[in-house]
Formats: structure tokens, sequence, C-alpha cells
């Protein structure tokens, strides 16, 4: 992945320190990404990835084609991602929705607002 990001610099003409400055990713992160002692999270590649307006499959190095980016369906997409990794009940939400059909989504949509309602008074 490392070596997609510092394809992506040269093509464009930037150095690490400069898309580090830009994105608000600290130098220490790219410095161990680097190194290897780590990967970057999902969120940082997606700063990355909107930065050089690349996919986050190519930057990843998983795909060939680099573009088009998406900001708005990504960044929604990477927000629901973070949501699922760090609150469990919305994992355990999202469990057992996978084999859910359609109509058990609105149903259990229509249970939660019904419970919000209930705990706000408002009816």
């Amino acid at each position: 992945m490392y070596e997609v990001f510092v394809k992506l610099c040269q093509e464009r003409g930037v150095t690490p320190y400069q898309v580090a400055k830009a994105t608000g990713i600290s130098q220490a992160a790219l410095s161990t990404w680097k190194r290897g002692r780590t990967s970057p999270r999902d969120t940082t590649l997606h700063k990355i990835a909107e930065y050089f307006h690349v996919t986050m499959a190519y930057l990843k190095g998983q795909a060939s084609d680099p573009g088009p980016f998406h900001t708005l369906e990504d960044s929604e997409l990477y927000d629901y991602l973070d949501m699922l990794r760090s609150r469990t009940e919305c994992r355990m939400l999202f469990s057992v929705a996978k084999e859910a059909t359609p109509e058990d989504v609105r149903r259990a949509v229509a249970v939660i607002e019904a419970l919000r309602r209930a705990d706000t008074g408002v009816d």
C-alpha cells in the first residue's frame, strides 16, 4: 500500500509531508506506515484517497483503475464502518439484520422509532 502512496506523491509532485499537512494525518503515522510497523486505518486511507481523488481500492492496491473517488458515498460508508467498529450494540444489530428481509428491517425500524418516542415522551 505504501508503494501506491509514494507513486501517487511522485505523479502529483507532492511530498508525504505535504499530504500529511493537507489531510491532518500525523507525520508519525506516515512514518510507521512507511516502515511497515502499522497499516493505516480506513479513515486515514479515506483522507489520502480523497486528497488524491482515487478510490480506496486503488490506494490499497486492490484495483488498477485509480478513480473516480466518490466523496459523499465513501464518507457516509466510512462513518458507518467506524460506528460498527466502535459500538458493540450497532455490530449486534447489524449482524442480526444481515439476513433480514426488507419487511423485517421496516418493522425493526418502526420498533426502534417507537422506543425512542417512548423515551422522549413524544407520540
